[in-house]
């Protein structure tokens, strides 16, 4: 693509860009992912329980988005659009998986204590809080992460998964106490470095 069309391309709105790719311009589908692919990258990755699911999650939505940019209608962000039939996309493959992965929470699987702050600690912690998240059902992780972790509103996850305000709520709920649960143990000092 030259560079006159990238810059054309990148002065355009998103919903401007939706509209020219319904329209058939060749680029313009291709820059919404250029603008969008790292959001949506860390939600499939929020979302799926391996790298691997994410990254075939995340083909089959923007192979969808691409197939159905026809019906946006414009009633939200074409980014909130795509983060949904991302998310959509690896609650299917979850539920098309059908067996969860096991995962071992017994205190010889878990990191030792750190000694100091350092680089490979902070990799221990967030492996250990990634094994947590990913301990909690499909539906309570999508809610949370939306809310706690994308940022959300109640309102806004609920419009996002298609359910009601009050099981956003207690789905977060439900999902922080699991969480609490199951990282208490980094209450004690020994365990925090």
């Amino acid at each position: 693509m030259c560079r006159e069309r990238a810059f054309e391309l990148g002065e355009r709105t998103d919903v401007e860009l939706l509209r020219a790719h319904v329209a058939g311009e060749r680029y313009a589908f291709a820059e919404l992912l250029r603008r969008h692919n790292d959001h949506l990258w860390q939600t499939a990755l929020r979302t799926s329980y391996t790298r691997e699911d994410a990254a075939d999650s995340l083909q089959d939505a923007l192979l969808s988005a691409h197939r159905t940019a026809g019906s946006f209608r414009a009633e939200a962000e074409v980014r909130s659009w795509l983060h949904a039939i991302v998310v959509n996309a690896c609650l299917d493959r979850i539920r098309r998986n059908k067996t969860r992965r096991a995962l071992s929470l017994a205190p010889e699987s878990m990191p030792e204590p750190r000694d100091t702050r350092d680089e490979m600690a902070e990799v221990e912690m967030s492996l250990v809080i990634d094994r947590a998240l990913f301990s909690l059902p499909p539906d309570q992780r999508t809610a949370l992460v939306a809310v706690d972790v994308e940022g959300y509103s109640v309102a806004e996850a609920a419009a996002l998964l298609g359910v009601p305000e009050g099981t956003i709520k207690s789905r977060c709920a439900r999902a922080r106490q699991r969480l609490k649960e199951r990282l208490d143990f980094l209450r004690d000092p020994g365990n925090r470095g």
